[in-house]
């Protein structure tokens, strides 16, 4: 079986990669259809693709990339015996593109941020052949996305859909420029919603589509029937580069939230929850005995921070950001990093079986404080004692680089239950932990904080 994977849309040439060449394959082809058979007209998306396809451009860079060169010993013995094995050297690249215009009058195009990084020289062609330069405005790479802005006159705009109307099954074209050939469309349908994990970009959301999109169309526009845009095309799942009907697509309202943040700031001032925790899954709903099999399970609450002053606690299964439903842990990460910081977000969380709805003024981002957590280990390396008065084990010393230590426990932590089931003292642990697997989820007390350590 040949091994998949995830490649980012841009079309490279010259001597440096741009990011990584991309897509192919077919999917449906409406255009194959006749207009008409015994005189009946047949269905055809050409109305709604003339009115569309203007504001959809392309997008060729130039610049220069660094690329380290190593020097072999023999050629550094005879010459600098100072010199660096290692040097860098700046060389030229070429690249190609898609974007979209989503702002006629003031000139603005969103693209993929790697489509444009490093890029010296910003060339866009409109669909009627006119070109201009482009001035990058702003890029996020941690989303994967860039507004540009050109200065052109009758320009077409594109509608923006609520992407969070999508559900699969409904049509979507995909309008970009492949291989530099010039426009291109195709169709196929949306395939999935809410796709992450995927270690494309640090947020994501995407939208899978099985509409076939090749490279050189990073950063161009995933549409509905009405034309209106849904999603911005950015990579494939696919065998050595090729296509096999597995596309992703950012969505629109990610896109729009973030590019609305860039017009205003020139960059992204990225909202945070300020909580740390996991997806849920079965055997996580089994040891904590949830209500759900889906969601993001929350760790940790940081003091002070967004979730914490809504009043949201660790155990808490988060199900709904502002009505939305999520499924992973990661897709929440996607949503809440798209929302700029001092917006407010309404999130449906499961507590004890019972759902509850929290409104949550996002704080400015100073760090990842929406990350997965990643915890495998027990207690090897670790001090434990009873605590006084019979109510918990505390963790009194830890060795550095112990499976402890790595697991997350720190030395004062106060171990008061597990799955729901009350630990006093290291025999009651020690009794619940025999011949047991699974998941493991230890409510612990940390500087006066109550927090989860999910172990398997």
């Amino acid at each position: 079986m040949k091994k998949l994977s995830i490649i980012p849309l841009s079309a490279v040439l010259g001597a440096v990669l741009l990011s990584s060449s991309l897509l192919a394959t077919g999917a449906h082809a409406f255009s194959i259809w006749p207009s008409s058979v015994d005189g009946q007209t047949m269905p055809s998306l050409a109305p709604m693709l003339e009115n569309t396809t203007p504001a959809v451009v392309s997008i060729a860079v130039q610049g220069t990339h660094e690329v380290k060169q190593n020097t072999p010993n023999i050629f550094r013995f005879f010459g600098n015996p100072n010199q660096n094995p290692s040097q860098a050297q700046q060389r030229p690249f070429r690249g190609l593109g898609s974007g979209v215009i989503i702002d006629a009058k003031e000139g603005y195009i969103v693209t993929n941020n790697h489509v444009i990084d490093k890029a010296d020289e910003i060339t866009i062609t409109l669909k009627d052949g006119r070109q201009f330069k482009a001035k990058k405005i702003g890029s996020d790479a941690d989303s994967d996305i860039a507004l540009l802005q050109i200065d052109a006159e009758n320009l077409t705009e594109m509608k923006i859909s609520d992407s969070d109307q999508l559900r699969v099954g409904d049509f979507a074209i995909a309008i970009g420029s492949p291989f530099g050939l010039g426009q291109t469309v195709t169709s196929g349908i949306v395939s999935a919603l809410g796709r992450s994990g995927l270690n494309i970009e640090d947020y994501e959301d995407f939208i899978q589509t099985d509409a076939a999109i090749n490279s050189g169309n990073s950063g161009g526009a995933l549409v509905n029937l009405r034309g209106e845009l849904i999603g911005i095309n950015t990579a494939i799942l696919g065998p050595n580069g090729g296509n096999i009907g597995i596309g992703f697509a950012i969505p629109s309202n990610m896109m729009h939230n973030l590019a609305k943040q860039i017009i205003e700031f020139g960059e992204v001032h990225r909202g945070v929850l300020g909580v740390s925790g996991r997806s849920v899954n079965s055997d996580l709903a089994k040891a904590m005995e949830l209500t759900t099999n889906q969601g993001g399970f929350i760790e940790l609450v940081s003091p002070d921070s967004a979730a914490d002053e809504a009043g949201i606690k660790p155990g808490d299964v988060i199900t709904k950001v502002n009505g939305k439903t999520i499924k992973t842990f990661n897709e929440l990460r996607g949503k809440i990093g798209s929302i700029g910081a001092g917006k407010e977000v309404k999130l449906t969380i499961v507590r004890n079986g019972d759902e509850k709805n929290f409104t949550v003024k996002l704080k400015q981002s100073q760090a990842n404080n929406v990350a997965a957590a990643s915890i495998h280990r027990m207690f090897d390396g670790a001090e434990l004692e009873n605590n006084t008065n019979n109510n918990g084990v505390l963790i009194n010393t830890i060795e550095e680089d112990s499976p402890a230590e790595l697991v997350g426990l720190q030395s004062g932590d106060l171990i008061t239950a597990i799955n729901r089931t009350r630990i006093n003292n290291i025999a009651e642990l020690r009794s619940y932990l025999k011949d047991r697997k699974g998941v493991f989820a230890l409510n612990i007390i940390r500087d006066n904080y109550a927090q989860y350590l999910m172990i398997r």
